[in-house]
């Protein structure tokens, strides 16, 4: 194959350089087009087929059903890595020795505190705002705790914002579910794990001992890992752009909170939840809501199932399915709601018309499931989908600040009047 592309506009004939990724993905390297063609952009609604930065984060390939961390497979980190080694993978780009994630884990700790005033600003929510907005708001709100900008050029200084966000984060994730439900705030354990210290900080009674769930850690460690990052999706996306005009990594995570908030990113688990509910409201029948789905002049979507990147199957369903039957069956949960999803699930798994369609149950589905099972509310679904994308998002930063990559500014075709007089 020729390592040039060329393209002809109007009789001229332009020539530009091929990019070959390590998994021998190719791109057209079209940074001087404009330039060299006196004007000429391309138009990418949505940039589905433009690659906006070359990364080592995260291969996907959405026809074979890969993802892949820094090169391990996401089965293999699912079922042989803790998501605080995850975590110290995709920022730092290897698995850490015992003893690095052992320090990792205790300078997270030590900056885990949060200033008192956090709760002065949550307090001015009502219970009826929507956790993704209180999360956003939060997490700006410690750029005024943290107002000096990083120095990115500093290796300590990176570091130290890092385990800084990272041991604040769960923090102010348990804050938005306590307030909501009107208990008092807790500032963790640190003789806990990462995992089964935010599970103390968001279920702990004021009048109980908390009894840690080994399979609910499980559980929950698992779904983190398969949330932890996915490549230059919506928000990830967001992450680099707010980034690249030098806002601080506090900033520009808030900015991601907000962009996979909407229903068709990481509201989808929610969604599938609210789905759920409608059907139970309507009767529970499942087979009339499965002909639903197959009737092409029914506006009725099933939440939860395919999905817009993988063609084939969703790798990280596969894994999280084993944990969501765990957790039902070692909580023995009696839910009317959970008991329409395993009827979907299994309905459709055996169903011709998604079966050759491929529409599996895919990781919201079965992320939504667990988290029901495990009583958290349903508006806090997208917030523990945050918590899973925190370290993608801040490996993303942290790769575009490090690599010097320009401030992000798409160019448009313009389709508006001409000029007018007054």
């Amino acid at each position: 194959m020729s390592n040039k592309a060329k393209l002809t506009v109007g009789g001229k004939e332009y020539e530009f350089p091929l990019v070959k990724g390590s998994e021998e993905e190719v791109a057209i390297d079209i940074k001087s087009l404009r330039s060299v063609t006196g004007g000429i952009t391309t138009l990418d609604p949505g940039f589905k087929n433009t690659s906006s930065c070359e990364s080592a984060i995260t291969f996907l390939d959405g026809e074979k059903g890969i993802l892949r961390y820094r090169g391990y497979s996401i089965e293999d980190l699912a079922e042989k890595a803790s998501f605080l080694g995850v975590v110290y993978l995709l920022i730092f780009g290897d698995l850490p020795t015992e003893e690095q994630l052992a320090v990792f884990h205790a300078d997270i700790k030590s900056k885990s505190v949060v200033d008192d005033d956090i709760k002065k600003i949550l307090d001015a929510f009502p219970k009826s705002a929507h956790p993704m907005g209180v999360l956003s708001s939060l997490t700006s709100a410690l750029t005024a705790f943290n107002p000096a900008s990083v120095d990115v050029s500093s290796a300590e200084a990176m570091y130290n914002t890092v385990v800084k966000i990272l041991g604040k984060f769960p923090v102010l994730v348990a804050w938005t579910m306590r307030k909501k439900q009107g208990l008092p705030l807790d500032y963790g354990d640190n003789t806990l794990g990462y995992v089964e210290n935010l599970l103390k900080m968001m279920f702990k009674q004021p009048n109980e001992e908390y009894v840690p769930n080994p399979i609910v850690i499980n559980a929950l460690d698992k779904l983190l890992i398969l949330h932890a990052d996915h490549e230059q999706n919506c928000s990830t996306s967001t992450v680099r752009v707010v980034g690249s005009s030098h806002a601080g990594l506090f900033a520009s995570i808030s900015a991601g909170i907000s962009a996979l908030w909407g229903p068709l990113h990481g509201g989808a688990n929610q969604a599938v939840l609210e789905m759920l509910e409608a059907i139970r409201e309507d009767g529970g029948d499942t087979k009339k809501y499965m002909a639903k789905a197959k009737d092409s002049n029914d506006p009725f979507r099933l939440m939860g199932f395919g999905h817009r990147v993988y063609k084939n199957f969703d790798p990280r369903a596969r894994i999280i399915k084993v944990a969501a039957d765990e957790v039902l069956a070692d909580l023995g949960i009696e839910d009317p709601i959970l008991d329409i999803a395993k009827a979907l699930e299994q309905e459709a798994l055996q169903d011709d018309y998604f079966v050759q369609r491929k529409l599996y149950p895919n990781v919201d589905f079965y992320s939504g499931i667990i988290y029901r099972a495990m009583g958290i509310p349903v508006d806090m679904f997208t917030v523990m989908f945050a918590l899973g994308r925190l370290p993608g998002w801040i490996a993303q930063w942290k790769e575009m600040r490090n690599k010097k990559e320009p401030i992000g500014r798409p160019r448009q075709v313009y389709t508006g009047s001409n000029q007018r007089s007054f």
